[in-house]
């Protein structure tokens, strides 16, 4: 399963990708929901102290990450593709209405497709050059992007999200 609009490079992309058992729509919903993205997007026991998003192309994600201690990190993402429960491509690189952002990191890009009752989840992100990448590889990629999928899961497994 790979984007159309995106050709992978493994010097400077990384990939989780996972079969998981929830349907297609309600991982959509989790996602594209800031009541329900806030619930499960930062990994335990960090979490999502605020959210916000405006769900077009040129649109942003806005959240905030709070450490265990208390201390906030704000990140803001301008949604550069959407394709309702199957993309969604997003990108640190610009801000709203596609302005350019002072710190550039990634493109993460989200596909989802129906397996089943469930969900076939890939989650990329693209960076700029091999050291981007090895950043966020030692900063816990695989660990992070795996354990807020296992939490997304386990809270619509909860009927957390309504059908």
């Amino acid at each position: 399963m790979t984007s159309p609009l995106i050709k992978f490079d493994p010097n400077l992309d990384l990939v989780l990708e996972r079969d998981v058992d929830v349907p297609v729509d309600l991982v959509w919903k989790a996602w594209t929901t800031p009541e329900h993205l806030r619930e499960w997007f930062a990994p335990k026991p960090w979490s999502i102290a605020s959210c916000e998003l405006d769900l077009r192309p040129g649109g942003m994600l806005h959240f905030v990450m709070r450490s265990p201690d208390g201390q906030e990190f704000p990140n803001q993402l301008c949604y550069l593709d959407i394709k309702p429960q199957e993309r969604l491509i997003m990108t640190d690189a610009l801000l709203a209405g596609f302005r350019p952002s002072a710190s550039p990191f990634f493109t993460a890009v989200l596909d989802l497709k129906k397996n089943g009752t469930g969900t076939r989840y890939k989650a990329t992100a693209i960076h700029g050059d091999e050291d981007a990448r090895k950043k966020h590889e030692e900063m816990g990629f695989q660990d992070g992007w795996g354990t807020v999928l296992t939490q997304l899961v386990e809270y619509i497994q909860a009927g957390r999200v309504p059908s």
